[in-house]
């Protein structure tokens, strides 16, 4: 039996131009308004996957390790922890989770592996008996930041990481033997270096969690990229790619930063013009 269920984590508000990059605010204010600082809502969700008698966790969300100063910089909502509540809400701790697959290691994904701030404490790793996935390549982008995006990384959270013994660097191939046969991984490198987008098998149709790519409903049109991604137009082509194999399979889409969508099917229309149809705000499926 397989259960995936969608979990909300911390919410950011951040700058709407930065997130729909050359759109113009005219155009991306329909789909997500902005507040008096022209700032949008913006979640930060995890998907758990329940399988074999195991936990598997895809991402934390940016969590609740900033310190006050930070948290406001960044935009962050809540001062607790809100992937642990939700974690509580399905009867687990993050010492349930036996994997923690992180599709990329910037703070707004991968922060949620920290604990909660407090004033002069030292970082502390949770998830104490969980295996940590992310690409090799990303790994060592974040060991060596390029100046663009080396803001978007926790170093405390690197070391931490790295002398937990825990921790798998997976090359770039369709499968990773720890999560087995039912699922697949597709890469990208539009946003980052070797971001890890997995793929699991569910009753009618592929669940795809596109981290970066595809951060939310918005940005399943083509044209929409944020304005951190690294290459926009090799994002482009990676998300027409993955967007199109999807159309064949009939596949679903988690989305980690729509604070309103969480999940739904891909679509496109006579026009060639990819879409979402069967769109939920919290998902919860079942495989026998």
């Amino acid at each position: 039996m397989r259960t995936l269920t969608t979990l909300t984590g911390n919410s950011q508000k951040l700058d709407g131009g930065a997130m729909f990059g050359n759109a113009p605010k005219t155009l991306w204010q329909r789909w997500m308004p902005a507040d008096e600082l022209n700032r949008i809502d913006l979640g930060c969700r995890a998907l758990l996957v329940q399988e074999d008698e195991r936990n598997i966790l895809v991402e934390t969300g940016i969590g609740a390790f900033f310190s006050p100063e930070l948290k406001q910089r960044f935009g962050v909502q809540e001062d607790h922890h809100v992937l642990l509540d939700e974690l509580a809400k399905v009867g687990l701790s993050d010492a349930d989770i036996d994997i923690v697959v992180l599709t990329h290691l910037h703070f707004d994904h991968a922060g949620g592996l920290l604990a909660a701030w407090q004033a002069d404490q030292p970082a502390r790793l949770l998830f104490p008996n969980a295996r940590f996935l992310t690409g090799r390549r990303q790994w060592q982008r974040a060991c060596k930041p390029h100046a663009r995006d080396r803001a978007s990384y926790i170093p405390e959270l690197l070391d931490l990481l790295e002398n937990s013994g825990r921790l798998l660097l997976i090359d770039e191939t369709d499968r990773c033997e720890l999560l087995g046969p039912d699922w697949r991984l597709h890469w990208s490198d539009g946003h980052t270096p070797g971001q890890l987008l997995p793929e699991v098998a569910m009753p009618g149709g592929p669940v795809v969690f596109p981290g970066d790519l595809i951060p939310g409903a918005p940005w399943v049109h083509l044209p929409i990229t944020m304005g951190y991604d690294r290459f926009p137009e090799g994002l482009i082509e990676e998300k027409e790619t993955l967007l199109a194999d999807l159309i064949a399979r009939g596949g679903r889409l988690v989305f980690t930063h729509d604070p309103d969508v969480a999940m739904g099917r891909v679509t496109r229309d006579e026009k060639g013009r990819y879409g979402l149809d069967e769109a939920v705000k919290a998902a919860h499926l079942l495989a026998n």
